[in-house]
C-alpha cells in the first residue's frame, strides 16, 4: 500500500503545479533562513555594542567579529538540520494545491472540497514548524546520550513527525480535523512507517528538497486508501 502510493506521487512530480509549489516552498524557506541569520547578526551586534573589557586585558573588541564569523559557521551547521524540516512546514502551507492536484488526476470522481483558507494553513504551518524545530533540537540530547543510535533515532523521530504531519494535513481535507485525527489513530504503524520513507532521503542533498511534495502527494495517496469512505 506504501510502496503503491510512493510511487503514484513519483510518476506525477512533472506536474506543474507539484513545480509551483516546489519552488515558492524552497524560495521561502531561503528567505525564512536568511531572516534567522540576519536577526542572529543583529542580536550579536546589539550585545556587542559597547567594548568588553577583561581583567588584565583591558579594552576587547574583536569579540564582536568572532562572534560574527562563528554565527556564520553555526548557522551553517544548523541550516543542514533545520533546511528539511524548514522545508517541510513551508510545503505544508500549500499541501492543499498538491493534494488537488493529485486528486484531479487519480480521483475525479470525488466531490470537490473548499479551499483551506490562508489563515488556517498558516496556522497549521506554523505549529507543524514549530513541532518539528523544536523535536529536533531536543533530539541533539538523544543523539549524546545515544550516539551509537542517533542514525535510528534522527530517521524514527522525523518519520514519526512527518507521517502524523502530513497524513493529518491530507485527511482533514476531507474529514475535518476530529475525523482526521480519528482516522490517524487508527491506522498509526501505517502512517509512521509511510513518514519513514519520506523521512530516508533527507540526508541527500538537492533530493530533499523534492520530498515534501513527493511527501504530501504520498500521503494524498495513503489518505484514500486507508478511509473508509
Amino acid at each position: 500500500m506504501i510502496l503503491t502510493a510512493f510511487f503514484a506521487a513519483l510518476a506525477q512530480m512533472p506536474d506543474r503545479r507539484f513545480r509551483s509549489v516546489l519552488w515558492r516552498g524552497i524560495a521561502l524557506t531561503i528567505a525564512l533562513l536568511v531572516a534567522i541569520y540576519a536577526g542572529l547578526l543583529w542580536l550579536i551586534e546589539w550585545l556587542t555594542a559597547e567594548p568588553i573589557t577583561l581583567p588584565g586585558i583591558g579594552e576587547v573588541t574583536w569579540i564582536g567579529d568572532l562572534l560574527g564569523w562563528g554565527s556564520l559557521g553555526l548557522m551553517l551547521i544548523l541550516s543542514a538540520f533545520l533546511m528539511i524540516p524548514v522545508a517541510s512546514a513551508i510545503t505544508s502551507l500549500f499541501l492543499d494545491e498538491v493534494a488537488q492536484a493529485v486528486e484531479d488526476k487519480h480521483y475525479p470522481q470525488l466531490p470537490a472540497v473548499p479551499p483551506v483558507s490562508f489563515s488556517d494553513g498558516l496556522r497549521d504551518t506554523v505549529n507543524f514548524l514549530g513541532v518539528l524545530i523544536g523535536a529536533n533540537i531536543l533530539a541533539f540530547v538523544a543523539y549524546a546520550i545515544f550516539p551509537f543510535a542517533a542514525i535510528a533515532i534522527f530517521y524514527a523521530l522525523n518519520g514519526f513527525l512527518l507521517g502524523r504531519e502530513y497524513f493529518q494535513l491530507a485527511a482533514m481535507r476531507r474529514e475535518g480535523r476530529a475525523g482526521a485525527k480519528a482516522l490517524r489513530k487508527q491506522h498509526n504503524g501505517t502512517i509512521w512507517a509511510a513518514g519513514c520513507l519520506m523521512a530516508l532521503p533527507l540526508s541527500i542533498p538537492l533530493l530533499n528538497l523534492f520530498i515534501p511534495i513527493l511527501g504530501a502527494a504520498t500521503f494524498t495517496h495513503l489518505y484514500h486508501r486507508l478511509s473508509p469512505g
